[in-house]
């Protein structure tokens, strides 16, 4: 197996036991900025530790800017908006809709590259907006966590920012070091997001907060920040972008999984027909010509 393929599994596998551990830790203590400031923090130091084992790359003045707009869509306004969303939405809810990260990315394409479009293709896309309308629609009444319709359109939004990313910016990131462009993309987040966010970092309790949500921030910022990002931007080198975002779909069935195991969600009737709407639009997407 290409070890592209591999390393998309082990993003997305990571990112989908982000989503049930971030909210535990977001309910007990850790607000949905803060959560954000230490992901771009702790992704950029790491980064730049991780810089000093790999050979030095001489980066073009006019590659900064682009490097800069990879880190506005990829990172500061795709976290800001996921994280918050989760935060108001149910973990499962939150990991379903990044299962519309491929239709979002066709229809950017189309609009952004011209691609033509297949009638199998369209078909997806009107399949996976409507499982998209179903799951926005439907809320849990029941449960330790309530959906928010602001939530689940904070992380649709976060999907569109994620797609532009990976239409734009393809060419920028296949030009250096995978360690060398995360390295700058997050520096260059940390300089956006923490002048405003700083203050709530120094506000949070830490000596209130329990092992476990130390260890579940752990795991947001080093394994669902310094990891995937590490392992999906080296996929994204040598990949299409639709088949680097057709794998989001791994996110919903391990989120769904450690969501029901730690008691933090419950996956209903509407939840499931919304998920078989939005990967049967995905696969007839996906599966075209």
């Amino acid at each position: 197996m290409n070890l592209s393929y591999v390393f998309l599994i082990l993003a997305n596998s990571i990112w989908g036991m982000m989503a049930p551990l971030g909210k535990h830790a977001m309910s007990h203590g850790i607000g949905s900025f803060e959560m954000v400031s230490l992901r771009v923090l702790g992704g950029a130091l790491s980064f730049w530790i991780a810089s000093l084992f790999i050979a030095k790359e001489k980066i073009a003045a006019k590659d900064f800017l682009y490097l800069f707009g990879a880190a506005l869509f990829a990172i500061v306004f795709n976290q800001c908006l996921y994280t918050n969303g989760l935060s108001l939405t149910s973990p499962i809810n939150a990991s379903l809709i990044t299962t519309l990260l491929p239709i979002v990315t066709l229809l950017l394409s189309l609009v952004i590259l011209r691609e033509k479009i297949s009638w199998k293709r369209a078909t997806g896309v009107v399949i996976g907006l409507i499982g998209a309308v179903i799951l926005i629609a439907s809320r849990q009444q029941q449960g330790h966590q309530d959906a928010s319709l602001l939530g689940d359109l904070c992380c649709v939004m976060a999907q569109f920012s994620f797609a532009l990313y990976l239409i734009l910016f393809k060419k920028i990131i296949s030009r250096y070091h995978v360690i060398t462009c995360m390295k700058w993309m997050m520096t260059f987040a940390a300089l956006v997001i923490l002048p405003f966010t700083y203050q709530n970092v120094l506000d949070v309790e830490w000596c209130q907060l329990t092992p476990r949500v130390y260890g579940e921030t752990a795991w947001v910022v080093f394994g669902g920040t310094f990891f995937s990002y590490l392992f999906m931007t080296k996929a994204q080198q040598q990949l299409a972008p639709t088949i680097v975002s057709m794998y989001t779909n791994i996110q919903p069935l391990v989120s769904t999984i450690a969501s029901v195991a730690l008691g933090l969600g419950i996956f209903g009737w509407s939840q499931a027909s919304a998920a078989l709407l939005v990967v049967a639009g995905v696969y007839m997407v996906t599966h075209s010509k």
